[in-house]
């Protein structure tokens, strides 16, 4: 009756009957058998699988003598059914076969065999293919790729007990050795240099040329013959071959290395074996070609970095270079302008003028460059000083209020004052208003420039509004960008650097600060720049902190004179220059700054106040009357 059942069952099933346990199998479990059919058919279990006797031996006495039906879902056993003991996996149940004409009443035992081998070996090669894709992307470097991927074989030994990555060297003629799974660098089996040139000789262990040459997989077998000793693998013995495979790189027709890999000696070597290999190289030769991608742009950042080095040193050399000059020629220049009238030819007085005023313009530019080059190389010094920011800014922007007015413009300010003190550099903070006062009347034509400030309790915020031709939409991005101009803007002049913006940025992020801006065409813009209150911000060696560095401050003179010479209807022999001078050190928050007004003729000045139309100059608060 069982015989029968087997024979019209199509799933693989074995009867195991009598007590020696004879074999009788259907057609389906034929494969299970590989080599072995027919010759197992009547023989004892014993025999037939006498590699895994002591494995099957308990499972199937277990239900033969009256216990309870065996199964297992994974039983991994090392059977020989092909001429080599391979590796296999199946799902078994052993069920007691009743039989009455015995004393015992049990008969046999039916085998349902379920092989699961490809399945449990194509999961564990994803695995490695994932382990592979996860590490390998961590490499930085071609040599650090090759070592992730050999520490990441080494975990799954199964089905590639050692592997060894041969890196081409970029004359082809050299092979070096880059990685190595289950086997020690420099043993017999991986030499650290492999030759490519020429065909590989009796003493060549692994045949790289030829798999370079014919660009497909060599396997190598007998390896015993060859390498002595054999790496051993996870298996009691070694493996057998090993598969020499290409390791492609992005460029066409050009070769990353080669992957040696060890094949299993429990595996036969088939088409899946090989497509897993191949696999397995394709995703050498991604973390290969990632690291050194990688690894070209750090060399390409490393080279503008560099360059970027020598820009600014070149940059505070050429500045510093350029400040002597300027220096030792406008001290003759303003001490022949301020002689005395009649002593000077007038005609001269005004040549004089114009160098005076076109110096102050250059020197700007250069102190400029001078303070992108100290911010760049990390060498600019600043001192935060407790400071009355309301009081200074409102006499900053009073320093532009002849020639805003002179524009036919409004100047609007409003700074309150303020609760308490706020740690500034004050060199700087003139630079970020007078740069933005600047730009503000470089850029407006009618209405009005209104500059205010507003206390926020843990910050105060500086706001310069303009009625202007206001910004694009799309440049407002780039607009802190150094060196990048608006095209056809609409402007009182087209001279410029295209860093002042720039500059007040770095500026404010010494502060610990920010710096915004809204715009709309042919209505205006307003900044918005952002200082935190108090000292926790800041750098706490630089708080109230001398500066080692000379100050290159030029006050707002340059800044006035040149905001002047892009009025057209400027008068002739007419200089007004205005100063900040350092306060007296025993106060120097609240003490507000004061202005020398340096009048050459006897002319009025354009504040009517009279109290300098002399010859000689006086001193003055700001604002002046």
């Amino acid at each position: 009756m069982m015989v029968r059942f087997l024979l019209a069952n199509r799933f693989p099933l074995l009867l195991w009957w009598g007590p020696q346990y004879i074999s009788i199998y259907n057609d389906a479990y034929r494969p299970v058998l590989g080599t072995k059919h027919s010759w197992a058919l009547g023989q004892p279990v014993s025999t037939c699988w006498s590699e895994i006797w002591h494995v099957l031996q308990p499972l199937i006495d277990t239900p033969f003598h009256g216990g309870p039906a065996t199964w297992m879902e994974d039983l991994a056993l090392e059977i020989n059914r092909h001429g080599f003991v391979e590796e296999t996996h199946f799902t078994v149940a052993y069920s007691p076969v009743p039989d009455e004409t015995v004393p015992s009443g049990i008969g046999g035992v039916l085998a349902t065999v379920h092989e699961i081998s490809a399945k449990v070996v194509g999961e564990r090669r994803v695995a490695v293919l994932r382990d592979l894709g996860a590490r390998a992307a961590e490499a930085k470097t071609a040599e650090d790729a090759c070592a992730i991927v050999a520490m990441t074989l080494a975990q799954h030994p199964q089905d590639m007990p050692f592997a060894l990555l041969y890196l081409l060297e970029a004359d082809g003629q050299h092979a070096r050795l880059a990685g190595a799974a289950g086997v020690p660098p420099g043993a017999p089996a991986s030499p650290p240099v492999i030759a490519l040139s020429g065909h590989p000789g009796p003493d060549d262990v692994w045949p790289l040329a030829d798999a370079v040459r014919l660009d497909t997989i060599r396997v190598v077998d007998d390896l015993a013959a060859r390498v002595d000793p054999v790496p051993p693998g996870p298996w009691s013995d070694p493996p057998r071959a090993a598969a020499v495979v290409p390791v492609r790189s992005p460029l066409a027709h050009q070769l990353a290395g080669v992957l040696v890999a060890g094949l299993s000696a429990r595996l036969r070597f088939d088409e899946l074996y090989a497509s897993f290999l191949e696999l397995v190289a394709t995703q050498v030769a991604t973390a290969i070609a990632h690291a050194r991608a990688y690894e070209e742009e750090r060399k390409r950042a490393e080279a503008l970095a560099e360059l970027d080095r020598s820009k600014t040193a070149f940059f505070s050399n050429v500045s510093h270079e350029f400040r002597t000059p300027l220096t030792l020629m406008l001290g003759p220049v303003e001490d022949l302008l301020g002689t005395p009238e009649g002593q000077v030819v007038p005609e001269h007085r005004e040549l004089l003028t114009v160098v005076h005023r076109n110096g102050l313009r250059l020197q700007k530019l250069v102190n400029t460059l001078l303070d992108f080059s100290r911010i760049e190389a990390g060498r600019i010094e600043a001192s935060y000083e407790p400071t009355d920011l309301a009081t200074v800014t409102a006499d900053l922007a009073s320093v532009f209020r002849s020639a805003i007015e002179r524009a036919g413009l409004g100047l609007v300010v409003e700074c309150p004052p303020l609760p308490d003190a706020v740690y500034v550099d004050r060199d700087m903070w003139e630079k970020i208003v007078l740069n933005l006062l600047s730009n503000a009347f470089k850029f407006t034509f009618e209405g009005e420039i209104a500059v205010s400030l507003s206390w926020g309790g843990d910050h105060v915020a500086l706001r310069v509004r303009d009625t202007g031709t206001g910004i694009p939409a799309h440049e407002i991005p780039y607009l802190f960008e150094r060196f990048h101009r608006i095209p056809n803007a609409r402007a009182r002049t087209y001279e410029g650097t295209g860093i002042g913006l720039a500059l007040v940025q770095e500026l404010v992020r010494l502060h610990g600060g920010a710096i915004t801006v809204v715009s709309e065409v042919n209505v205006g813009t307003t900044f918005t720049v952002t200082i935190p209150t108090g000292t926790t911000h800041l750098p706490a060696a630089r708080v109230g902190a001398a500066c080692h560095l000379a100050s290159i401050a030029l006050g707002a003179d340059a800044d006035v004179e040149e905001a002047l010479r892009w009025l057209p209807d400027e008068p002739a022999g007419v200089t007004v220059s205005v100063s900040a001078v350092t306060p007296p050190p025993l106060a120097p928050a609240l003490v507000p700054p004061r202005a020398f007004c340096s009048r050459t003729t006897t002319l009025t000045c354009a504040n009517t106040c009279g109290a300098c139309s002399v010859s000689t100059g006086r001193w003055w608060p700001w604002p002046m009357a």
